[in-house]
C-alpha cells in the first residue's frame, strides 16, 4: 500500500533574448570545417493523445510559456529578498549570487557546498577565501547536470543522459579532473529529461526518468524511479508510474521512499494536483498516465 499527500504548485519566468551579429571574411567561410560529432540519439516526443489536438504536448507548451529564464544570475543587489517574510526566529540572507541557473545544492562532508545546474553546463563548489564566499566551476560542459549527491567523499552528477562522479572532490577542489561517467543508459530526450539524484540507506543511487511528454503512454524505460549501485551496475526499476519527481527522501525510521510526482498540464487550472507518494517495497505502480492524485482519473487515458 502506498499513501499519498496532495498540494498544488505555480511557476512563472521571464527571460530575455540577445541577438548578435557579426561579419564574417569570406575566406573564413571557404575553408573547410571540421566534422561535427554525431549528435545522441534522441528520444522522441509521443504523440500526446492521438486524435485530441486541443491537449498541446510539450513542445507547444514552450511557445504558450514564453521565453525562457535569462541564462545569467540577477545581481546581489536586485534580489528583493526584504519582501519575503519570515517565521519568528528565523533569518534570511544572501549566501552566494551571481550562480546562473543555479538549481540542487549538496553539502559535502567537510562543509563544501555544491550547487547545480539543470539547464546549464556546470556544477560549482563555493569556498572561503579571504573571508569571502566565491563560486568554483569544478565541472563544465555536462549535460544538464541537475542532480548532485555526495557519499564518502565522492560528488555524483545526475545529468541528462548519465551519471558521473569526481571521487575526492573536496581534497582536489582546484584540479578536480574530469567527472568520470559511472552509467549510462538513459533515454535522451528534452521533456523532463533532467535527473534528480540521491542515495538510500541501502548505499545505492536512486534517480528519476520522466514521461517525455505531458500526458502519454509512456515507453517502458520512462515515468519511472531507478536504483543503481554505487560503481553502475545492477540498474533496476525501483517505481512506475511516476511522471516527473523532482526529488526525493527516505523516513530516518522506516527507510520508506518519500518522493514527489509533478502532474500533467492542460486540464484545468486546479486539477491535477501535484503529489508527494510514499513507496513500501519495490515496484510499485503510482498512477501516470491513467490516474493522478490518488483518486483522479485522466479523461483521455485512464
Amino acid at each position: 500500500m502506498h499513501s499519498r499527500i496532495r498540494f498544488q504548485r505555480g511557476l512563472t519566468s521571464a527571460g530575455l533574448i540577445i541577438t548578435l551579429g557579426l561579419t564574417v571574411p569570406a575566406v573564413l567561410l571557404s575553408q573547410e570545417k571540421p566534422a561535427p560529432k554525431p549528435a545522441p540519439n534522441v528520444q522522441p516526443e509521443p504523440t500526446t493523445v492521438p486524435g485530441r489536438p486541443d491537449i498541446p504536448n510539450a513542445e507547444v507548451a514552450k511557445t504558450l510559456r514564453g521565453v525562457p529564464q535569462p541564462p545569467f544570475a540577477t545581481p546581489a543587489e536586485k534580489l528583493q529578498i526584504g519582501q519575503l517574510k519570515m517565521p519568528k526566529g528565523f533569518k534570511l540572507e544572501v549566501f552566494i549570487s551571481g550562480i546562473a541557473n543555479a538549481r540542487s545544492l549538496r553539502i559535502g562532508d567537510k562543509g563544501t557546498v555544491f550547487v547545480s545546474n539543470r539547464q546549464l553546463d556546470k556544477v560549482y563548489a563555493v569556498v572561503e577565501r579571504g573571508g569571502k564566499r566565491e563560486a568554483k566551476v569544478i565541472a563544465s560542459g555536462l549535460d544538464r547536470p541537475n542532480g548532485l549527491a555526495f557519499h564518502n567523499g565522492t560528488l555524483y552528477i545526475g545529468e541528462g543522459t548519465k551519471i558521473s562522479k569526481l571521487e575526492k572532490i573536496e581534497d582536489n577542489l582546484d584540479n578536480p579532473g574530469k567527472p568520470v561517467v559511472v552509467y549510462d543508459k538513459f533515454p535522451n530526450h528534452q521533456s523532463h529529461g533532467w535527473k534528480f539524484i540521491a542515495i538510500g540507506p541501502d548505499n545505492k543511487l536512486y534517480i528519476n526518468v520522466g514521461a517525455p511528454c505531458n500526458i502519454c503512454e509512456p515507453p517502458a524505460e520512462n515515468a519511472q524511479i531507478r536504483r543503481i549501485n554505487l560503481d553502475g551496475s545492477g540498474a533496476e526499476v525501483f517505481a512506475r508510474g511516476v511522471r516527473n519527481s523532482v526529488g526525493f527522501d527516505w523516513h530516518p525510521i522506516t527507510k520508506d521512499l518519500y518522493f514527489t510526482d509533478n502532474g500533467r498540464d492542460w486540464l484545468s487550472e486546479d486539477l491535477p494536483e501535484d503529489e508527494l507518494n510514499r513507496v513500501t517495497k519495490s515496484g510499485q505502480h503510482f498512477g501516470f498516465p491513467y490516474c493522478h492524485q490518488g483518486n483522479f482519473t485522466d479523461r483521455e487515458m485512464g
